[in-house]
C-alpha cells in the first residue's frame, strides 16, 4: 500500500467540509479540530484512508429539517423549526440529545452530532450518533404551551425514530418535562410503549436512575482520572465552573463529596464567589426550584459576592469546569487561568473552550480534558437507560452510578494509551480523537461503503 501525505488529504477534506457547509462555524471549528488529530493515525493506517472513511465520515447519513407548528395559551399560532442530523449509525442506532434554544440552527445541531460519534464510541456501549432540537425558547412559557410544542415536534419527527432506529434524549432546554410529553406523544401516535425509544425519561416509567447526575460527576470522575496520573487528587483543591443547571450542579455535588473547595459558579446574570465554600442546597434551591438568579444566591449567603463584570475564569482556581455552552472560554479567559495556576480544566459542557484558548492550555502543560471525552458521563447513562429498557429491568442509582464511574475510567484509559500510541502522551485531545475514530473507522470498514 502507498505511503498516504495525510496532511494533504486532511487539508483537502476540510476543503470541502468548507465548501460543502458554508456559514456554519461551529461545526467548521469541530471538524477542524478532529481531523487535525487524525494525522498520525491516517499514517499509521493508511487503508482507512485509501478506503476514505474521513471522508464518509464528515458527511452526516441524513440531515432532517422540518416546521413545527403551535398555539400559545392565547390562540396565537407560531412557526419554529425543528432539526434532526443523523450523522452516524456505525455503531448502533443514532443516539444524542434534543435542544430547544431560540438561536439554534442547522451547523450547531450538526456540530454536535459531529461531536457525539467520537463521544459515544468512546462509551464502548453500542450506540451511533445524532442531535437535534428547535428554535424553540420554552422560558417563560406555560407547561400547556410547552406542551403543544413537544406534540406537534414529536407529530413530525417520531417517524425518524425508534429503539433500533435513532434514540434522542434532553440537553439545554429540554428536561424531564419535555421528555415526558414528547415520549406520550411518541406513545400515541405509534401505539407502542416504547420505552428505548427516547432516554431521560421518568423514573417511574423506564428513566435510569443517575442519569441527571451523570453527565456532572462523570466530569468529576475524569479529572480526578487526569489528576492521579501526576499523582494528585481533587482533594483540597480550589474548583471554579460555568453554568448552574444540572451538569454544574452536580459536578459540585461530586466535586464537595471527594473533597474539594468549589467556590465559584455563574449563569447568564453573572458569577457567585463564595470563599466558604458554595453551599449547595441553597443553589440547588435557587436554580431547581425558584428558577431564579444567582443574585439571589449572594443575598442570602454571608460573605459570598456576585459580579456582573469579568469572568467566573478570572477568581483564582486549581481545577476550571466549563459547563455552559459551547465557545464560552477565550484565550484571554485561558491566559488568566494559567497565570494564577489552574492545573486541570475539563469540559462538562460541547467544546466551550475556543481553539486558542485549548491551545494556550496545552502549551502550559495544563492537563485537558475535551467534552467528547469529559462529559461523556451523561450519554453513557443514557445508553445504560437503554439496556435497562430493553431487558425491562430497573438498576439502584449505586448500581448505575458504579457502572457509571466505570466507563469514564475505560475513556480516560483509552484516551491515554492512544495518545501514546501516536506519539503524544498526555494530549487527551489527540487520544480522545483518535481511540473514538479508530472505533467507528473499524465498523464502518467491516460494513462495507454504506
Amino acid at each position: 500500500m502507498m505511503p498516504v501525505d495525510a496532511s494533504s488529504r486532511i487539508e483537502a477534506v476540510y476543503a470541502e467540509v468548507l465548501r460543502r457547509n458554508p456559514g456554519e462555524p461551529e461545526f467548521h471549528q469541530a471538524v477542524h479540530e478532529v481531523l487535525h488529530s487524525l494525522a498520525p493515525v491516517l499514517r499509521k493506517r493508511p487503508e482507512y484512508a485509501e478506503a476514505k472513511l474521513v471522508e464518509r465520515l464528515v458527511e452526516p447519513e441524513r440531515q432532517v429539517l422540518f416546521r413545527v407548528p403551535w398555539t400559545d395559551d392565547r390562540g396565537e399560532v407560531h412557526v419554529n423549526r425543528g432539526y434532526r442530523v443523523e450523522f452516524s449509525s456505525a455503531l448502533g442506532p443514532y443516539k444524542g440529545g434534543l435542544r430547544f434554544a431560540p438561536d439554534l440552527a442547522l451547523g450547531t445541531v450538526k456540530f454536535l452530532a459531529f461531536e457525539q460519534i467520537f463521544k459515544n464510541a468512546l462509551t464502548g456501549l453500542g450506540i451511533g450518533a445524532g442531535k437535534g432540537g428547535a428554535d424553540f425558547d420554552p422560558k417563560g412559557r406555560s407547561d400547556a404551551e410547552v406542551m403543544r410544542f413537544c406534540q406537534s415536534f414529536m407529530t413530525e419527527l417520531h417517524r425518524h425514530l425508534g429503539e433500533h432506529t435513532d434514540v434522542p434524549a434532553g440537553d439545554i432546554g429540554v428536561g424531564g418535562r419535555e421528555i415526558g410529553y414528547l415520549f406520550g406523544q411518541y406513545k400515541r401516535l405509534t401505539n407502542r410503549f416504547e420505552a428505548g425509544a427516547l432516554t431521560g425519561k421518568g423514573t417511574g416509567w423506564g428513566g435510569s436512575q443517575a442519569r441527571t447526575e451523570a453527565t456532572g460527576y462523570g466530569t468529576v470522575h475524569f479529572v480526578r482520572e487526569m489528576l492521579a496520573t501526576r499523582g494528585e487528587d481533587i482533594a483540597g483543591r480550589r474548583v471554579v465552573l460555568s453554568g448552574a443547571g444540572n451538569v454544574s450542579l452536580f459536578a459540585i455535588e461530586k466535586a464537595q463529596a471527594y473533597g474539594a473547595l468549589v467556590i465559584a459558579c455563574s449563569d447568564s446574570s453573572g458569577y457567585v464567589v463564595d470563599e466558604a465554600g458554595l453551599d449547595l442546597e441553597l443553589l440547588k434551591e435557587i436554580k431547581l426550584e425558584r428558577r431564579g438568579r444567582l443574585d439571589t444566591y449572594a443575598e442570602a449567603r454571608p460573605g459570598a459576592r456576585f459580579s456582573t463584570t469579568g469572568s467566573v475564569y478570572d477568581v483564582p482556581c486549581d481545577i476550571a469546569l466549563p459547563c455552559a455552552t459551547q465557545n464560552e472560554l477565550g484565550q484571554d479567559h485561558a491566559v488568566g487561568l494559567v497565570k494564577n495556576g489552574v492545573k486541570a480544566v475539563a469540559e462538562g459542557a460541547n467544546m466551550p473552550c475556543t481553539p486558542d484558548a485549548v491551545e494556550v492550555l496545552r502549551e502550559a502543560g495544563v492537563l485537558y480534558g475535551p467534552g467528547k471525552a469529559a462529559n461523556a458521563g451523561g450519554v453513557a447513562t443514557s445508553a445504560l437507560e437503554m439496556r435497562q429498557n430493553a431487558a425491562r429491568d430497573i438498576w439502584s442509582f449505586e448500581e448505575t452510578e458504579n457502572r457509571l464511574a466505570a466507563v469514564m475510567r475505560d475513556i480516560h484509559t483509552q484516551c491515554v494509551v492512544a495518545a501514546e500510541e501516536f506519539g503524544a502522551p498526555e494530549d487527551y485531545v489527540l487520544g480522545a480523537n483518535a481511540a473514538g475514530f479508530l472505533r467507528v473507522a473499524e465498523a464502518m470498514r467491516d460494513q462495507g461503503v454504506v
